[in-house]
């Protein structure tokens, strides 16, 4: 009993140790080019607009989007005046 638990333990942790993938979006640009390969599909995050993008991505299998990791996207700002019920 003890080697078969031992032997599942085992699998179960080579399993859990398999490669991560690695981050998709670069978080210092607001556009992305999508691009479609044979070997894989893959982002290059290294465009500041659209335009920029799309100039890139003319004649090849790609497509441009917006990178939702950007980190200098602007954050709402919070409402100046709370309005607060009355506690009765």
């Amino acid at each position: 009993m003890r080697i078969l638990a031992s032997a599942v333990l085992t699998i179960a942790t080579v399993f859990a140790a398999a490669p991560a993938p690695a981050q998709t979006y670069d978080p210092n640009y607001p556009v992305c080019l999508h691009l479609f390969a044979r070997d894989g599909d893959y982002f290059q995050c290294a465009y500041f607009s659209l335009a920029q993008c799309a100039r890139s991505a003319s004649g090849r299998a790609a497509t441009c989007v917006v990178n939702p990791y950007f980190a200098g996207a602007d954050v709402p700002a919070a409402p100046r005046h709370r309005r607060h019920r009355r506690a009765y």
